[in-house]
């Protein structure tokens, strides 16, 4: 087993969130906290003006920040390769959002601990999909092991976007099929 990771299919996403509510609701997450967040940029000017959607959570990286940013072990690597949350270890500190240069980890005002996407562990070991992916209406995400991912979707797949941060910082285990308008580095964030 390899290993696990996103694949995202930009070209196919419209924006519409859906990805973005069904995390939420599986997580029972606070107003304000978001696992997954859908963002919508635009680029380009008259009279070739673009647009794209990112949709983004933890991306469970090789070398991850936050879990060496954890000072009690809270943050840490699972069998399979992705970064889960012991929140039986959480302090709350912030060490983690502090230093995850996605934004993935946030803090829970309610319980004083951090909560981030666990690529839904309980789902994946009874056999079941993440919830964002089964809720994708246009079937642009995918979760998997990324051999097997890149294998499938070929090699048009980036891991870094300039909207991102360098994938050099923590190696994320994503497979982006980018818009070409997306690798444009003049995009704009759009306020919904």
């Amino acid at each position: 087993m390899g290993k696990k990771g996103f694949y995202f299919d930009m070209e196919a996403c419209i924006g519409c969130r859906t990805c973005q509510i069904a995390c939420k609701d599986k997580n029972n997450n606070d107003i304000g906290v978001l696992y997954r967040r859908v963002k919508n940029f635009e680029t380009g000017v008259y009279p070739r003006p673009d647009a794209f959607n990112y949709s983004s959570s933890c991306n469970h990286c090789a070398e991850a920040k936050c879990v060496k940013g954890c000072p009690t072990g809270a943050m840490h690597y699972a069998e399979d390769g992705t970064v889960q949350h012991d929140k039986d270890k959480c302090i709350g500190c912030k060490y983690c959002i502090w230093n995850c240069p996605y934004g993935a980890p946030q803090f829970i005002e309610e319980s004083g601990i951090v909560g981030k996407c666990d690529s839904c562990k309980g789902l994946r070991d009874s056999g079941e999909n993440p919830a964002c992916v089964d809720a994708c209406i246009m079937r642009c995400l995918e979760f998997g092991d990324l051999d097997e991912l890149k294998a499938k979707y070929g090699d048009r797949f980036v891991q870094e976007l300039p909207i991102l941060p360098s994938a050099k910082l923590t190696n994320p285990s994503v497979l982006i099929k980018p818009k070409d308008c997306a690798l444009d580095s003049n995009s704009r964030e759009k306020e919904v």
